[in-house]
């Protein structure tokens, strides 16, 4: 009797123990996903806002079912009214109207080639009609989506060429079997063209989120990324410490992946109207050409990161030789850069950059003409390999540096950037100077030692 009572007891603890830890795993697995909802909220407070507009948006086209007048006229093809909602409705007002127009023109093509086709094959005998039909899905769906490996038509129309595709299909074999083609295909227009438009209007006037504007800070916040590094770079490679290497470069680490972005970006901006500083035919494909000389500049300094994490080292006494011309290019580079950045923020031409590029040549050729002198005899030569690599990176910094000024001015002259108020200016150099000479990181700065 006891050993069976203490069998039941340890079923009943391992029954216990069980349904505990499932419990936990439960309450962990509802944190878990409380934290991350609250981090997705805190990190860009318009996701919550963008939430609501969908539910807004369904819930306004939802109303298509609940009144009479409309359920009459569209009956159940009014499901296709909220099923453009879900699909049109994006987070930015590019990605909307891109969606919105492409899934609006291709259903009435679609529409309009399956009405015809439709029209066609009632003209033939029955055995025909069916060849005919099955034959003309078959050349047209083949043929469309063959289109939509064109590069062009792949970035801005492949979501329209994939709805043209549906619909035609769809129209066209249902037709095959329904006298009443014309009308099931005008409803059905009809009902995705109210969608689409209660998408866009809800996305437009309701916080909207322009992808112009998302693209611009975007690439305004890269170059600060590259001027952020390079202020801090000095400090980190020549300072005497044992202390050499940077932990991480998140920030700066994500300049180098951010084509994908800023292509979805661009071709979401080309779909928006005016809005704000940003007028008709703006000049968005220049901002491509700034991101690829950014990332370009990005490059040089992930080779330059790689030196400072390196297990081989120059001597710090060897280092100290060329410390003050490196500092020097380092930081007017990076003063450079921020200027740049500041004036595309803000649109304004920035004016202060070409002294702080002018300093950085200067530097640049004088520690090209120094390296040629022998600065280290009696040296081994590994031992100055690692550091003139750093004073060869930094030089070509200096180039990368007036790329990407250039591709400013050239978007600067298109756009046509205002003048910075002259006091401003000397405010904003005073302020250089303070900080110039101890290189001290901004408080913008994201660079982590170890």
């Amino acid at each position: 009797m006891e050993s069976e009572n203490q069998e039941k007891t340890c079923a009943t603890q391992r029954v216990r123990g069980w349904f505990k830890a499932c419990l936990d795993k439960i309450v962990n697995a509802i944190t878990g996903v409380g934290k991350e909802a609250k981090r997705l909220a805190k990190e860009d407070p318009r996701r919550v806002v963008h939430a609501f507009k969908v539910g807004l948006a369904i819930a306004a086209i939802s109303l298509l079912y609940y009144f009479d007048f409309f359920f009459d006229g569209f009956g159940v093809n009014a499901m296709w009214a909220v099923m453009t909602v879900v699909v049109v409705f994006e987070f930015s007002v590019g990605a909307t109207l891109g969606k919105g127009v492409n899934r609006a023109i291709a259903t009435l093509l679609g529409g309009a080639l399956g009405v015809g086709t439709h029209d066609l094959a009632n003209l033939t005998p029955e055995k025909v009609e069916v060849v005919l039909i099955g034959l003309s899905v078959c050349v047209i769906a083949a043929t469309a989506t063959f289109c939509r490996f064109f590069p062009k038509i792949r970035a801005r129309y492949d979501y329209g060429f994939l709805v043209f595709i549906l619909t035609f299909s769809l129209i066209s074999v249902s037709g095959y079997r329904d006298d009443v083609v014309f009308d099931m295909a005008y409803r059905r227009l009809t009902t995705i063209l109210i969608g689409g438009c209660v998408a866009v209007l809800v996305c437009i006037f309701v916080r909207p989120v322009w992808a112009g504007q998302d693209l611009h800070r975007h690439t305004a916040a890269n170059i600060e990324k590259l001027a952020s590094y390079l202020e801090a770079f000095g400090r980190a490679y020549f300072q005497e410490s044992n202390d050499k290497k940077l932990a991480s470069l998140k920030d700066f680490k994500s300049v180098l992946i951010s084509k994908g972005t800023e292509d979805s970006l661009v071709n979401f901006a080309r779909w928006e109207p005016r809005h704000g500083k940003f007028r008709y035919r703006h000049p968005w494909n220049q901002y491509l050409k700034i991101g690829s000389v950014t990332r370009e500049c990005a490059y040089k300094m992930d080779a330059l990161n790689c030196y400072l994490n390196s297990e081989v080292q120059t001597p710090l006494e060897l280092r100290t030789k060329i410390q003050d011309l490196c500092t020097k290019i380092s930081s007017e580079c990076s003063l450079a850069l921020t200027d740049v950045a500041i004036g595309l923020r803000t649109m304004t031409c920035p004016l202060s950059s070409e002294k702080h590029i002018a300093d950085a040549k200067a530097a640049a050729k004088t520690l090209k003409a120094l390296l040629k002198t022998g600065l280290w005899p009696d040296t081994d030569f590994l031992d100055i390999i690692p550091v003139v690599t750093v004073a060869s990176l930094l030089i070509e910094i200096v180039a990368c540096t007036v790329k990407v000024a250039d591709s400013v001015d050239v978007l600067a002259t298109k756009v046509k950037f205002k003048k910075p108020d002259p006091e401003m200016n000397r405010q904003k150099s005073r302020e250089k100077v303070k900080r110039s000479p101890s290189i001290e990181a901004s408080h913008s700065v994201n660079i982590v030692f170890e």
